[in-house]
This record gives C-alpha cells, sequence and structure tokens, in this order.
C-alpha cells in the first residue's frame, strides 16, 4: 500500500463492530506500523496443520450424525455431480464471505478485499488490505465456517438430511485454516488493530 495512502488511512479512522469511530494521527499510525507482530505461519505449513486438524473434527461429526440418525439416512439422494457442483462453488463462496464480513461489519469498500488464488498451495483467498480492529476481523474470519459448515451440520440433524450433512461435513473441514488463525488471535485484546497477512494465514497485530 502506497504511503500517502496509508497516512490519509490513518488521518480518518479506525471502525468497530459497534459502528463507532477512532480518529489516528498519522504518527500512531506509523508507530503501530513498525511495531506490528506477526502472527500467522505459512499456507504449507497451516495446510499440514489443517490435514491433522480435520480428520477428529470429521469423525467427531460423523459419530454424532450416525448416532443419532438412522444409518440410511448417511446416504446421498442427491445427484453426486450436482453435490460436488454445490460444494465448489461453496469453495468461492466461503471466501466471499470472508470479504462479505469484513466489509460489511468493517464498513470497507469493495476495493479493500483481494480474492485470488495461491497457485504453489492450491489455496483460494480473500485478503483484506486495511487495517481492522480485531473483532471484525475475527467475524469475518469465523463467518464461511459458521455458515457454510456448522449451520448446515445442526440443520442436517434436525432435518435428517445426509445430502446437508456432507455438505456441511466438507465445509466445517474446508473452514479449519480459519479455525487455526482464530486459535493463533486468540489472546489478542479487543480493541486492538489486525492487518491481515497478504500471504500466510494469520494476521500481524498493531502494538503501540
Amino acid at each position: 500500500m502506497p504511503r500517502l495512502h496509508r497516512e490519509s488511512w490513518a488521518k480518518r479512522v479506525s471502525l468497530y463492530p459497534n459502528g463507532s469511530q477512532r480518529k489516528l494521527k498519522s504518527s500512531t499510525y506509523k508507530n503501530l506500523m513498525e511495531n506490528k507482530r506477526d502472527l500467522s505461519i505459512s499456507m504449507a505449513r497451516a495446510n499440514v496443520i489443517v490435514l491433522f486438524v480435520s480428520i477428529p473434527v470429521f469423525i467427531a461429526q460423523f459419530a454424532i450424525f450416525i448416532l443419532s440418525q438412522e444409518v440410511e439416512n448417511v446416504g446421498l439422494t442427491f445427484n453426486p455431480v450436482l453435490l460436488m457442483l454445490a460444494v465448489i462453488l461453496g469453495i468461492a463462496t466461503h471466501e466471499i464471505l470472508h470479504g462479505l464480513g469484513w466489509m460489511v461489519f468493517g464498513h470497507k469498500p469493495l476495493s479493500a478485499v483481494k480474492f485470488g488464488f495461491q497457485w504453489k498451495t492450491l489455496t483460494p483467498y480473500a485478503h483484506l488490505q486495511e487495517p481492522v480492529e480485531v473483532s471484525i476481523y475475527r467475524i469475518g474470519t469465523f463467518m464461511p465456517g459458521f455458515i457454510l459448515g456448522i449451520f448446515p451440520y445442526v440443520l442436517s440433524l434436525l432435518l435428517n438430511d445426509g445430502n446437508l450433512f456432507w455438505f456441511s461435513l466438507f465445509h466445517t473441514a474446508g473452514a479449519s485454516g480459519d479455525w487455526l488463525v482464530l486459535w493463533l488471535i486468540r489472546k489478542v485484546k479487543k480493541g486492538t488493530l489486525v492487518e491481515d497477512h497478504p500471504t500466510h494465514a494469520g494476521c500481524y497485530v498493531l502494538e503501540s
């Protein structure tokens, strides 16, 4: 981000979930940027951790569904090809939800979020290019896993729906990287500004 753009942003506001605003002096913002703490890990390492985290989560969700439903409900009644297309569409939606969470709750413009695909690790991403209060960052990080994973999973239990179960299972596991990021920033205090890392899973914590 160009220096002048950062200075201008600093003189304007930082936004909080309740809509309140706080002006930052350029000198204060500069000090925050110089003292930022890295709470991130490489995408390659994150993918390895996610693999091991996803397995027990998968087993737990599968076991709960099996124990609470009739065995035949685990099967697919939906066209497998269409279900796969829904899953692929869900992957794109996952990243869009990250961006929407940050834009809506952080009052950020569309230009503040960059969407892309990291070919080296085969990982799609949504990158917030402006600092934001940590609570907003957490909301945007949590949204996809909840909307595409946890919520559909609860519905699958209530509706005895095997199709919804498999869809939710995939997206809950797919959000393991987000759960990892939330774990990395678990000790960051409310009100602290963070800056999404451009290439790693996690963020910088801006400390005065």
